[in-house]
């Protein structure tokens, strides 16, 4: 099994997690737990795919994909009340599926031989597009456009950290793994220690 394959497995069940916790918080029925959670697991590879013209798209390739996700909504419907702080548990779940699925896209991407650019833009459609769909319909505020949080950030550093290390070392456990590393490592530290960008502020104009 290639190194894309598992990353793509290990994303797909944990964002399928947060997709579940968000439907848990709006109170869905487990129809909607499985919708949510499907939407959030492949919705970023399914992007990533179209975009690369990747054929099959990954999970029509092989529909163990979505039996993960809808297992894993199964799971959160019948679990979820036992949990006492569901948001803080979406948060941290959806910032390790962060770091799993930038080295995933970049994994794809660089397979294809695709140039640099290309490359970190693939880590970051398959790391931010799943979560930013199952946040808008819902109804919530994207986690990736929350004030000045490092989410988008931390997505485009981890991707750019694997093609900078790409250009010392041909080991992809070293690339892939700098770059889930310098992605967790931003995205935790936003949420542990208040990381975070200037935002703008606007001022009134001058008379």
């Amino acid at each position: 099994m290639t190194a894309p394959v598992l990353l793509d497995y290990a994303s797909v069940l944990i964002f399928a997690l947060t997709g579940a916790l968000v439907a848990s918080r709006a109170q869905l029925d487990i129809v909607g737990f499985a919708f949510i959670a499907c939407l959030t697991a492949v919705g970023g590879g399914t992007l990533r795919d179209v975009m690369l013209d990747r054929n099959p798209i990954f999970w029509m390739g092989d529909p163990i994909y979505i039996l993960i996700a809808a297992t894993a909504a199964a799971l959160i419907f019948f679990t979820a009340h036992l949990v006492e702080s569901r948001y803080r548990w979406l948060l941290w779940l959806d910032a390790f599926a962060l770091a799993v699925a930038v080295p995933a896209g970049v994994s794809v991407a660089m397979l294809m031989a695709q140039p640099a650019p290309i490359i970190v833009l693939m880590g970051m459609v398959t790391g931010c597009m799943g979560g930013l769909m199952r946040d808008v319909v819902i109804g919530e505020v994207p986690l990736v456009l929350k004030q000045g949080e490092l989410y988008v950030s931390a997505a485009f550093s981890g991707a750019l950290a694997a093609v900078l290390l790409s250009e010392v070392t041909a080991d992809p456990v070293i690339v892939l793994g700098g770059c889930g590393a310098v992605t967790w490592a931003l995205r935790a530290g936003s949420l542990a220690f208040g990381w975070s960008l200037p935002v703008y502020k606007a001022r009134p104009p001058r008379q």
